[in-house]
C-alpha cells in the first residue's frame, strides 16, 4: 500500500501555472469551474473575526490535507477550510479503501494521514500557492472575492495537544515565518519572479476541536480552556450527532428517514457527551472566551458512528462512520435544538450532506462556515461546488437580496417578524423594513447591536421553518438513496476504458489524471539469442485504441478506494491503471508501477509488473532495454536489424514497447502532469 507523498512547492507551483497556460485548468480543474465571484453579489461572511468571500469551505477531512486540494477548494470557491484534524499519533494504519461512497456516505478515516510536521508545511504552501496565483493574474476575480480563513483542527486529548510537537504545529499555524522563508528558496528560475511577495504568515486564529466519538465531556472542556489560555484561539466545538439520544436519534434514522441497516451501537451513546452535560460546558466555556477576549461556537455535527454491516471496508472494522443525506436531517435538528437552547447569537459551523439544494438554505440559517465533504466525492468532485452559487444566486435574487445578512432577512420572509423582537420605535422599524425591501443600507437607521439583534431573531426563526418539515423531505430518505452508481459488465485494463473521466475529479488529492498515447499496435514480441544471432518472434500486437489514457499519481493516492466506486468498469483505477512515482526509492517500495527520470539528454522509465522490474532509457531513436538477466539495445525505428545486447534467456519485447509508450505519452509538453513536471 503507498503512503501519502507530499509535493515540492516549487513543483506544484509550475504544474499550477503550466496547466492554466496550456490547459486551461488548475489541478485537473477545468477554469469553467472556477468560482470568480458576482459582481452583483455580495457573499461575504465574518468567521473568528475576519472576512471569507463566502461562507463555503471543505470539511476538516479528505479535501483539506495536501496543498493542492486547498487550492481546488479555492479555485471551487471555498474560502474558510476546516483543515484535517492533527493529532500526535500521526503514524497511523487507516483500513483500505476507507472511503464508501455507494450510496449515503460511510469511511474509517478519522485524522491527518501526514506527519505533524507535513500537514504544517502543506498548509503553509497551500497559502503561498494562493498568493502567487492572485500575484499571477492568472485567474481573475472579482473584487473582494478571494479573502479566505484557514481554521485549524487538532484533538483527540489535552495530553497530546500539550505535547512539543502538537504545540509547534499551532505556532507554526499562529505564525508561519519561519517555513515560508524556508519554502521561498524553492523559487528559483522561472518562479523567481514569486519569491518576495509579501505572503501571508499568520495563517490562522480559530481553531475547531475534534472530539470525535467518545472524547470524555472533562476533556473536551479542559481542551477547550487550553486552546483558550496558552493559544490564545478563538475556539469551536465540534459535537457528535449522539447528543440527540438515542430515542430521538432512532426515530429519525429509523423512523422517518426509513434506513433499515444504520444501527447505532448502545456503548456511542454512552461514552459520548450527554445534552445536558454539553450544555453546562458549553456555557461556562463560552464565559471563559469573553472574559479572554476569544471567540466560542460549535460545530455541527461530526459523522455518526454506526455498525458496519457492509462488506467494503475489511472485516476487521466493526464500526464505521455515517455521512451525507441522513447526517443532514440530524445535524440540523440539533442546530434547531441548540438554538432553542443558547438562541442565535452564538456562532454555529455546519457539516452534515451539504449539496447544491441545500447550501443556500444552510446560509439562509446563518450558518458559518458550511462546510462540505461528501458530495465533493462524487462525480466532478470540486467542480460540483458551482452549482451551489448557482442556486444561491437564483435564491438571492428571488427575494432581491445582495448580500448573505440581507438574504438571512429576507429568504423565509421572517423579516418583520424579526424585527418586532427589537428595541425600536415604530418609525425606526418602518424605515429598516424599507431599506431591506429597497436593498439600501439598513445601518443608516439601525444601531450595529440593533442590526445584529434583528439577524439573530431571523437566523432563530429560518432555523425553525427550514428544521420543520426537513425529515419528511424523501430525498433524505433511504428510497431515494439505497441505490449504487451503475456498473457495465467490463474490467479495467492497463490501457483503454470507457474513458469517462469520472475516476479523475472524484479523487479529492488529484491523484488521478489523463494522458495521451498515439493509437497504434505496440510491438509484442520475444527475441532469444542463439549462436550468436538475434531471432524475433513476434505475437498478436498489443493494441491502443485510444489516445486518451487515465494515470494515477501514487504520491497522492492513499487507496481510499473513491474513484472505484464511480468508475463504471470493474477493477478499481487506483489499483489497475499505471501508476507513477515521485521518487525511486517509493517505486522500490511500492508495488507495481513506474518511474520516470531524466539524465542529460536521455529519458529513463523504470517499470514493474507482476514482481518483474524492467528498465528503458532512450536518447533520439537509440534504445536500451533491461532487465533482470538481460541487457539489449536496439535502434527503436528498426527493432529486428538492429537489435543487440545480451541475454541469459528470451528477452520480451512487449514491456519494452509499454513503457516506451507511456514515458512518451507522459512526457508531452502539452500535458502538465505531476510526473513530468517532477521528472524535470
Amino acid at each position: 500500500m503507498t503512503e501519502l507523498r507530499p509535493y515540492p512547492l516549487a513543483y506544484l507551483a509550475r504544474k499550477m501555472f503550466r496547466e492554466v497556460e496550456t490547459r486551461q485548468s488548475i489541478f485537473n480543474l477545468p477554469a469553467s469551474k472556477f468560482f470568480s465571484g458576482s459582481p452583483n453579489h455580495d457573499f461575504g461572511v465574518r468567521f473568528a473575526g475576519d472576512r471569507a468571500a463566502t461562507p463555503l469551505g471543505p470539511a476538516a477531512g479528505p479535501h483539506t490535507q495536501m496543498a493542492q486540494n486547498i487550492v481546488l477548494s479555492y479555485l471551487a470557491g471555498g474560502r474558510i477550510f476546516e483543515l484535517k484534524t492533527v493529532q500526535i499519533l500521526d503514524e497511523l494504519k487507516i483500513p483500505r479503501p476507507c472511503i464508501d461512497m455507494q450510496t449515503v456516505g460511510f469511511n474509517v478515516e478519522w485524522s491527518q494521514e501526514l506527519k505533524i510536521e507535513q500537514s504544517l508545511e502543506e498548509y503553509v504552501k497551500a497559502a503561498m500557492l494562493l498568493r502567487m496565483l492572485e500575484a499571477s493574474g492568472k485567474v481573475v476575480m472579482s473584487p473582494g472575492a478571494g479573502d479566505w480563513i484557514m481554521d485549524l483542527s487538532v484533538g483527540y486529548d489535552l495530553a497530546g495537544i500539550k505535547t512539543e510537537r502538537v504545540r509547534g504545529f499551532i505556532s507554526g499555524m499562529q505564525d508561519a515565518t519561519e517555513t515560508v522563508n524556508r519554502l521561498r528558496a524553492e523559487l528559483v528560475s522561472d518562479l523567481a519572479p514569486y519569491r518576495d511577495l509579501d505572503f501571508r504568515t499568520q495563517l490562522s486564529h480559530s481553531l475547531t476541536l475534534s472530539t470525535f466519538h467518545g472524547c470524555p465531556p472533562g476533556e473536551v472542556e479542559s481542551i477547550v480552556s487550553h486552546l483558550l489560555q496558552v493559544h490564545g484561539l478563538d475556539c469551536i466545538v465540534k459535537l457528535n450527532p449522539t447528543l440527540l439520544g438515542p430515542d430521538k436519534l432512532r426515530e429519525l434514522l429509523a423512523g422517518k428517514l426509513a434506513y433499515p441497516d444504520l444501527h447505532v451501537p448502545e456503548t456511542a451513546f454512552q461514552k459520548d457527551m450527554q445534552w445536558d452535560q454539553m450544555v453546562d460546558i458549553i456555557g461556562r466555556l463560552k464565559t471563559k472566551a469573553a472574559a479572554l477576549g476569544h471567540g466560542l461556537g460549535v460545530k455541527f455535527s461530526n459523522t455518526l458512528i454506526v455498525e458496519n454491516h457492509k462488506s467494503f471496508f475489511p472485516v476487521t472494522e466493526k464500526e464505521m462512520y455515517l455521512s451525507g443525506p441522513p447526517l443532514h436531517v440530524l445535524a440540523m435538528t440539533l442546530v434547531h435544538q441548540f438554538r432553542e437552547t443558547f438562541g442565535a447569537h452564538m456562532p454555529v459551523s455546519f457539516s452534515a450532506g451539504i449539496d447544491n439544494k441545500n447550501f443556500a438554505d444552510a446560509v439562509a440559517l446563518g450558518l458559518v462556515p458550511v462546510t462540505v465533504c461528501s458530495d465533493l466525492l462524487h462525480p466532478g468532485g470540486y467542480g460540483r461546488a458551482q452549482t451551489y452559487f448557482k442556486e444561491l444566486i437564483r435564491r438571492m435574487d428571488a427575494v432581491s437580496a445582495a448580500d448573505i445578512d440581507t438574504f438571512v432577512l429576507k429568504a423565509y420572509g421572517h423579516a418583520a417578524t424579526a424585527l418586532s423582537g427589537v428595541a425600536i420605535t415604530p418609525d425606526v422599524a418602518d424605515m429598516a423594513l424599507q431599506h431591506v425591501h429597497n436593498g439600501t443600507d439598513v445601518r443608516q437607521v439601525l444601531t450595529d447591536a440593533q442590526f445584529s439583534e434583528w439577524l439573530t431573531a431571523a437566523r432563530l426563526l429560518n432555523t425553525r421553518t427550514y428544521t420543520s418539515t426537513l425529515a419528511d423531505d424523501g430525498r433524505y430518505g433511504w428510497e431515494s438513496n439505497r441505490k449504487p452508481p451503475r456498473r457495465l459488465d467490463s474490467h479495467l485494463v492497463l490501457f483503454d476504458c470507457v474513458t469517462c473521466d469520472k475516476c479523475i475529479p472524484v479523487c479529492p488529492n488529484d491523484a488521478n489524471f489523463a494522458f495521451k498515447l498515439p493509437t497504434a499496435e505496440l510491438l509484442s514480441a520475444v527475441a532469444e539469442k542463439q549462436s550468436g544471432q538475434w531471432t524475433i518472434h513476434t505475437r498478436e500486437p498489443l493494441k491502443i485504441k485510444q489516445k486518451h489514457q487515465i494515470g494515477n499519481f501514487a504520491d497522492f493516492c492513499n487507496e481510499c478506494g473513491n474513484c472505484d466506486i464511480f468508475c463504471p468498469e470493474l477493477g478499481g483505477p487506483y489499483k489497475i491503471k499505471p501508476r507513477f512515482f515521485r521518487s525511486y526509492d517509493d517505486w522500490k517500495q511500492f508495488g507495481d508501477g513506474f518511474y520516470l527520470t531524466r539524465a542529460g539528454d536521455k529519458c529513463i522509465i523504470l517499470g514493474r509488473a507482476e514482481g518483474q522490474e524492467f528498465e528503458v532509457s532512450w536518447s533520439k531513436t537509440e534504445v536500451q532495454y533491461k532487465g533482470v538477466d538481460f541487457d539489449v539495445t536496439f535502434d527503436e525505428a528498426d527493432v529486428v536489424s538492429t537489435l543487440q545486447g545480451s541475454a541469459s534467456s528470451q528477452v520480451d519485447l512487449t514491456w519494452c514497447s509499454i513503457l516506451l509508450a507511456v514515458a512518451k505519452g507522459i512526457l508531452a509538453e502539452d500535458n502538465p502532469t505531476y510526473v513530468n513536471v517532477g521528472a524535470q
